[in-house]
């Protein structure tokens, strides 16, 4: 169950990391999204977000490491991956780019979810809860 919990953790720190290229350039982002980056405003504030994913990756990838992070390091990727789905479902008619980052973000949420639910229950039977 270890492993498992350390290749999800990696997975989802490196879905989470995959965003840090647009920080490179709005041409980035737009190849990401498929979406134009057409003013200096949301340039920044895109180029920003990568920052802001990368920061959530790393700690979620340092945490598969570090088993007493883990708790905090799901807690903030599933905020992140599921608001993202959440916004997505609300505004509706997304791009297929931006699609594709919904479907990963279900992935990655649901292999997260599982494993934590599956580590819970081994944890609980473990010390007689149940």
């Amino acid at each position: 169950m270890k492993q498992l919990m350390t290749i999800v953790f990696v997975g989802v720190g490196l879905l989470n990391l995959a965003p840090l290229i647009g920080v490179i350039s709005a041409d980035q982002l737009q190849g990401m999204y498929g979406v134009p980056i057409d003013s200096p405003d949301l340039e920044v504030l895109m180029r920003h977000r990568a920052i802001l994913f990368g920061i959530v990756g790393g700690f979620v990838l340092f945490a598969a490491f570090r088993p007493a992070l883990q708790g905090m390091a799901a807690t903030a990727a599933l905020v992140s991956m599921l608001s993202f789905i959440l916004l997505a479902v609300i505004v509706g008619n997304v791009g297929d780019n931006v699609r594709k980052v919904v479907i990963a973000d279900v992935i990655g949420s649901a292999a997260l979810l599982l494993v934590l639910a599956v580590n819970w229950l081994r944890e609980r039977r473990e010390s007689g809860g149940g």
